[in-house]
Formats: C-alpha cells, structure tokens, sequence
C-alpha cells in the first residue's frame, strides 16, 4: 500500500538528507520518542506501533527512513525536485500489504499527514 502528501515548502535535498534522528519525533508525533542512536543513520524508536529500529538513507531527491524488522516493512521517503511537485517536498510511505485492517491504515495515513504538518510547521510554507 502506498501513501502520499505534499507539504508546501521549499527544501534541497541536501536539506532533507540532514534531517537527524533527533529530529524525528519532532516532526511526526506517530514517533513518540527516539530511544536510542547508533551512528548518525541507525537508532531505535518508539512510534503508536510500538518499538523499532529506524534506519536513514540518503536517496535521489531526498531521504528515506526504513523500519527494518516492522512485520509491514514500513518506509518514507522524503524528496524535493521530482514529480508531482517537484518545488515542494513528497511524503511517499509503503507498507508490503495490498490490503490492511482499515485503523492500521488509518494510522498510516495520520503518519503521512503528520509528516507534512510537521514540515509545513518546522519550514515556512510556500504559496505556490
């Protein structure tokens, strides 16, 4: 399954790779807490679906975070300067499932939204 959401501000990608671990919990209130960091790219969270490993990856565009050992194989991604807006940032999650119980989904679709007002709130706001 997949989602997506467009917040509306400007960012680099560069911008967006430096997004800490720190930074996470912050952003997305579905990521209640950062337990723990290894290295700059790996920690550990705790998020309304319990307790995971989160790891950062720099992608084209953007970053991508993975939670490796979630039974859904949950990522995210965040990129700038592509399709379909290419001036904003996309939020794109995926989840391994073509079908999930609908409050799982939701959610997901709260993950995704609170990612977009966490950026919007973080970064100003764009009008275009």
């Amino acid at each position: 399954m997949e989602f997506f959401a467009i917040a509306r501000v400007h960012a680099t990608p560069d911008t967006l790779r430096a997004i800490p671990l720190e930074q996470l919990p912050v952003l997305c209130p579905s990521i209640e807490r950062l337990l723990e960091v290894n290295d700059a790219d790996r920690g550990r969270v705790w998020t309304v679906w319990g307790e995971f490993d989160v790891c950062r990856q720099a992608i084209h565009g953007g970053v991508r975070f993975t939670l490796p050992q979630c039974a859904n194989a949950l990522s995210w991604t965040l990129t700038t300067g592509n399709p379909p807006a290419p001036e904003h940032v996309v939020i794109h999650a995926t989840i391994n499932r073509t079908e999930q119980d609908p409050d799982f989904v939701e959610t997901l679709e709260d993950f995704v939204a609170q990612w977009r007002e966490g950026l919007e709130k973080q970064w100003q706001v764009s009008s275009g």
